[in-house]
């Protein structure tokens, strides 16, 4: 009896990984979405700045205005809330109310790192506390610290801010977060926000899907680093019946979504000026299909990182508004073609978010 096996994976290389990220990330193409269609679309957007959100968009949308974005958190229907890798995330309220309780395992084990300040703290009793202190009243976390501080004066106060935030699924009021504005951090819990109460997690098979969609192919490891959690294995071999299977070069297994784009690894991709901490440089564990390996790290110094610059779809340099200037850092120097594309790009991209202001379009020193 013959025995029969299955054909080896195909493998992707680099610029089929970059192409298909890039489509799924809405940067290959501006899309027409909605903002709010985006954003969910996107399973959010890096937000531990106040401006990186719009930045994200008006790369990634047509005709893209801040108002877009800053009336969605004017109206509460979206927030900005510690989720995914314990970093400060807007998300859809939807997903805020689901996506927090999916990672709250992660919060639970973020909050070992301060057991030395919490000595004799009850958690409940401090959640219950501090989720009565924040819907009294949106509270800063120096309140917090001082009003938790009172209660358990011989604790870290800095130690307790940290454990409401971890236990309490805390979103920043606005005027925070809206563009042009500006406003202290000020907490209060989602569900007193948004006025319903927050859904149950969802199960991880349904954010796997998402998460491909979003960012595939990508592998176990790839997804684990993008959300901050551990053991998602179980829940991509449950679907495996229902993904497709790739290798990337160095054999790693990697899954998709069977119907998603994989364009051509040629397809043009025209620059992008990106935000610093851009899902897009975050979500994998191996980085290779943005990050060329000759400019690891280049975008971030100690734990600054830097506005980033997408030139045929790779990591290519940084960028900066300065005075009445942007200035573009190359990590190596750009072909005429290509500086011209990113000169008009860097124009494009003002318009979109700084109308009416005149800035020099320069380009800086290589970065070396």
């Amino acid at each position: 009896m013959t025995k029969t096996t299955s054909a080896p994976a195909p493998v992707l290389g680099t610029r089929a990984l970059n192409r298909a990220t890039l489509e799924r990330q809405l940067l290959l193409r501006r899309s027409p979405s909605t903002a709010a269609a985006a954003v969910r679309h996107l399973v959010g957007l890096q937000a531990q700045n106040v401006k990186p959100p719009y930045y994200a968009l008006a790369a990634r949308l047509d005709g893209f205005a801040p108002e877009a974005l800053s009336e969605l958190m004017a109206d509460r229907e979206v927030v900005r809330i510690v989720t995914l890798r314990s970093t400060i995330h807007t998300h859809t309220a939807d997903d805020c109310l689901t996506l927090r309780p999916l990672v709250q395992p992660a919060r639970d084990r973020e909050l070992a790192h301060f057991r030395t300040g919490l000595a004799g703290v009850g958690l409940d009793r401090l959640a219950a506390l501090a989720r009565e202190l924040v819907e009294d009243e949106p509270r800063t976390m120096a309140q917090l610290r001082a009003a938790l501080g009172a209660e358990w004066p011989d604790a870290d106060p800095q130690s307790l801010a940290v454990a409401a935030r971890c236990r309490l699924p805390l979103v920043q009021v606005t005027p925070r977060g809206l563009w042009g504005r500006s406003g202290q951090v000020a907490l209060t819990t989602a569900e007193h926000w948004l006025g319903r109460p927050a859904g149950p997690a969802p199960e991880p098979e349904t954010v796997v899907l998402r998460y491909l969609a979003a960012f595939g192919p990508a592998s176990v490891k790839d997804m684990q680093t993008w959300a901050g959690l551990t053991r998602l294995r179980e829940a991509f071999e449950r679907l495996r019946s229902r993904l497709v299977t790739f290798r990337a070069e160095d054999g790693t297994e990697l899954f998709d979504l069977p119907d998603a784009p994989r364009p051509d690894p040629d397809t043009p991709a025209p620059p992008r000026f990106l935000p610093e901490f851009d899902n897009l440089l975050l979500s994998h564990a191996d980085r290779s299909r943005v990050v060329p390996p000759a400019h690891r790290g280049r975008h971030w110094q100690g734990n600054q990182a830097y506005r980033t610059l997408l030139v045929d779809g790779f990591l290519a340099g940084v960028w900066k508004l300065d005075g009445q200037a942007l200035v573009v850092e190359p990590f190596a120097p750009l072909p005429r073609r290509a500086r011209g594309e990113v000169v008009e790009e860097a124009g494009r991209m003002l318009t979109a978010l700084h109308p009416g202001t005149s800035y020099d379009i320069r380009f800086g020193t290589v970065r070396t």
